[in-house]
């Protein structure tokens, strides 16, 4: 589940949604009201639950083979997501959709992109399906471990790219 050329995604938990309206996030330092979306390289940031904590962390330009090593792992690959145990039940009956949003509303934002006026989605909402199975075909490492903290602050202090969402749902 990753955008066409032209597109940047949403990812929602609800199947109704016509119009995307600019609002501001609870989670955001941002005063501005935005429409939030992703494009390919960040889409695999979302698939997941949507209060689910995360950790990712993948190989950039400036990695080293011994942090590529230490936290992704020898022969597993340029890409690991991290989850708790406690989320495995709902990564496996989440009914996740994909909006596809036209590109061109929309201006880059960090990783992300956003739009400051209403967007309509380019068609009905697409079911994203197995989260298991999506990370799988992607070739990117899905682990689980029993808190996301030790691993959070390994990554961060390392030359690999990373990326947290909704940490603070994390075990203490």
């Amino acid at each position: 589940m990753r955008p066409a050329p032209g597109e940047v995604l949403h990812f929602s938990e609800d199947p109704t949604i016509e119009v995307f309206r600019p609002h501001v996030a609870k989670t955001t330092r941002e005063a501005t009201p935005y429409v939030w979306a992703v494009g390919y390289d960040r889409a695999p940031d979302y698939w997941f639950p949507r209060q689910c904590p995360r950790a990712m962390a993948w190989v950039g330009p400036d990695t080293t083979p011994d942090d590529r090593d230490r936290i992704i792992g020898v022969g597993s690959g340029t890409r690991v997501h991290a989850v708790e145990y406690g989320w495995l039940d709902a990564m496996r009956s989440v009914e996740l959709y994909g909006y596809r949003l036209p590109a061109t509303q929309f201006d880059k934002f960090d990783a992300a992109f956003v739009a400051t006026t209403e967007v309509r989605p380019l068609g009905a909402p697409e079911r994203v399906g197995d989260l298991f199975e999506l990370h799988d075909e992607a070739g990117i490492q899905l682990r689980v471990l029993p808190r996301l903290h030790d691993f959070w602050a390994e990554t961060t202090t390392s030359t690999l790219e990373w990326s947290g969402i909704r940490l603070r749902n994390a075990r203490p």
